[in-house]
């Protein structure tokens, strides 16, 4: 294995395995650019620019792609590719030799005895796409002249856009530059270029349609305009550079950009926390999801269409910045968080529109504990979680035992409660119109675990901040907790846990969410029912990639995630696969089997399925989840953040034993 990413003519020219898979690039304020490995545009999220208008998110797909055509000695050879209805054109694909992520996407074309070849990267922190091509061999005399055509769509990133009467077609030119404004209240788009002429009649495309979104039961159809063409004389100069952006940029930056942006690429894999391509991946990949949020730091939970999540943030922040050594941005994260909380809770998501978030979760809240403590075993940073954390933790349990929104309230058990009728609080909260595919209303499982580990941390705090009395009251909520656990958590039919503990008895629905009881540094469980629990996840939930969100036994069990909406979302958490689930699976595997070489090694075995997923799917990513059944195919995201975090996390932590101390 090496660390980039490529692909021969033989992949490239086969069209239904080549547009499965796609690239992802990301510009560190929540923009991005996505395709498939050939350039055919198969998702509604697809383009070379979608900008984020609002960082990180309001976000618009304002440069879709390019038409581009290379003209040489008078015959035309389309690049690009479009699936039409019916109909694929042009072909492009046929004339890819190669594609490489290296460490950005890199098309290279082969045409006779020339090659050409495209690159594509976005600009960090701005809303900036380069595209540069460059021509390779002796034309003999051959004219070459490069038509490129941009495609527009602007629209907001979850729909499309159809033929209108409303645009502006007017194109401001001006020496190496073409600006279009087609809507208002939308940024204008730049095109720096140097080109040798511009032809600035524009007109529609009319009808590409969306393989993914189609089969997603979505709206698959979309018009694209084409605002100008340009023409570039590849025999005088053999290159050519456009750069699409917000800003106004000289087409003559394109190469500095590009040194500047590989330069960062380099520092970030270098400072890995390993030196293999498993982990140099993982690292470059984890880069995609830490993104700015005002003069803080956040996550992208996902791309190509989630924002920033409180539970995705707190769960992917180890993986994502303290095994890398990020340890600027997880302070950032957390300070951002912690001025987020309200009644005692985490945001469950920021809005994409900007208005209030929403706090309709039970655990983000509770992860950010975890995040805390998982901080100062990177950092020893008391000074800082004493200054800007402590008084916000402190305050959230108080909220919690106290009562805060959706029923969510400490019990007189030492238990946590939560949820009402119709809201989802954990993070099996799919919901189609009123109907809760998966009711945890009551105790889940992974709350209380959650809820111990928290007090125990807080514990930990107030003793080091001579907080004794706080100390010693936090020590006897968890030991009430504790007290209480087994009694009401324990299926001995079963030899596991319980999922909830609901006001009409427990549900004994086999999920993943017991293994948290085991897995967190504060365990609720340990010696002989702790290794029973991992032994039964392992037999029915375990997969190559991930733990099965229910047990194939279960007559409720969905064992693909496919179709439209409700059969998606039907089956989300109903036995589908999410690879996250492994972080936690392997850290408790290897605690109730030791940490040898020998348990270590296995632990790694369960890993190689998920190294060879990054060759397919999202390009040196982790999709958010797989089906159920075999062969497991990938769905919903291309890119999931806390996929990533988890995976590189117990990589590094539980396979190769790196772990920077002992939990507080």
């Amino acid at each position: 294995m090496n660390a980039s990413i490529e692909f021969d003519c033989l992949i490239c020219a086969e069209l239904a395995e080549a547009s499965t898979r796609e690239w992802l690039e990301t510009n560190g304020i929540g923009g991005f650019a996505s395709s498939s490995l050939i350039d055919l545009n198969t998702r509604r999220y697809h383009g070379l620019l979608t900008a984020a208008t609002t960082p990180p998110v309001g976000r618009f797909v304002l440069l879709s792609k390019l038409e581009d055509t290379l003209i040489l000695g008078g015959r035309r050879f389309d690049l690009s590719v479009n699936q039409y209805t019916g109909a694929i054109h042009p072909e492009g694909h046929l004339l890819l030799n190669s594609f490489r992520l290296d460490p950005f996407p890199v098309f290279n074309y082969r045409i006779d005895d020339l090659e050409i070849e495209k690159s594509i990267f976005l600009v960090h922190g701005e809303n900036t796409a380069v595209i540069q091509y460059e021509l390779f061999g002796d034309l003999e005399g051959r004219s070459a002249i490069l038509e490129v055509r941009p495609l527009i769509a602007f629209r907001d990133y979850h729909s499309t856009t159809h033929a209108n009467t409303a645009i502006r077609r007017e194109v401001a030119t001006e020496p190496g530059l073409a600006t279009v404004t087609p809507y208002g209240g939308l940024p204008s788009l730049h095109f720096a270029h140097d080109a040798d002429s511009i032809d600035d009649a524009g007109f529609w495309f009319y009808n590409f349609e969306y393989q993914r979104e189609r089969e997603r039961g979505l709206d698959y159809l979309e018009d694209l305009y084409s605002p100008f063409l340009l023409r570039f004389n590849l025999a005088r100069s053999g290159t050519a550079a456009i750069i699409a952006s917000t800003l106004r940029h000289e087409a003559a930056e394109a190469r500095m950009l590009e040194d500047e942006e590989i330069e960062r690429r380099e520092k970030i894999v270098t400072a890995a926390p390993s030196d293999d391509a498993f982990t140099q991946l993982l690292t470059a990949a984890a880069d995609q999801f830490i993104v700015a949020r005002g003069d803080q730091k956040t996550v992208i939970a996902g791309y190509p269409w989630f924002g920033d999540w409180g539970r995705d943030t707190m769960i992917s922040l180890p993986g994502l910045t303290l095994v890398t050594g990020r340890f600027d941005e997880a302070r950032n994260i957390l300070r951002a968080f912690a001025h987020s909380m309200d009644q005692g809770m985490l945001p469950n998501r920021f809005l994409e529109s900007g208005e209030t978030p929403e706090y309709n979760t039970v655990d983000a809240t509770l992860w950010m504990f975890h995040a805390v403590s998982e901080f100062l075993r990177y950092t020893q940073d008391y000074d800082f979680v004493r200054a800007e954390l402590y008084q916000p933790l402190a305050d959230s349990i108080a909220w919690h035992e106290r009562g805060t929104r959706y029923g969510i309230r400490l019990d007189s058990d030492g238990l946590l409660h939560a949820g009402q009728h119709g809201v989802q609080l954990t993070w099996m909260d799919a919901k189609v119109g009123d109907w809760v595919v998966t009711p945890r209303q009551g105790k889940p499982v992974e709350i209380q675990a959650l809820w111990y580990n928290a007090l125990r941390v807080m514990e930990h705090l107030a003793d080091a901040f001579d907080q004794h009395e706080q100390s010693s009251h936090f020590a006897a909520l968890a030991e009430r907790a504790r007290a209480s656990f087994e009694a009401a958590f324990w299926n001995d039919h079963d030899g596991c846990l319980y999922d909830v503990v609901t006001d009409s008895g427990p549900d004994r629905s086999l999920r993943p969410n017991q293994i948290f009881a085991v897995s967190l540094p504060h365990a609720l469980l340990a010696g002989d029912k702790a290794l029973r629990v991992v032994d039964v996840i392992e037999w029915e939930l375990l997969t190559p990639y991930g733990l099965r969100t229910l047990s194939p036994r279960d007559p409720n069990y969905k064992g693909r995630y496919s179709g439209d909406q409700f059969g998606r979302d039907s089956a989300y958490h109903q036995g589908t696969v999410w690879p996250w689930l492994l972080g936690p699976f392997l850290t408790a595997y290897v605690k109730v089997h030791g940490s040898d070489q020998q348990v270590r090694h296995r632990a790694d075995q369960f890993l190689n399925s998920l190294r060879g997923h990054l060759w397919q799917a999202g390009l040196s990513q982790i999709s958010e989840v797989f089906d159920g059944d075999p062969p497991h195919q990938p769905g919903g995201c291309i890119a999931q953040a806390w996929s990533v975090a988890e995976v590189l996390r117990t990589y590094i932590e539980d396979v190769k034993g790196r772990k920077p101390g002992v939990p507080s």
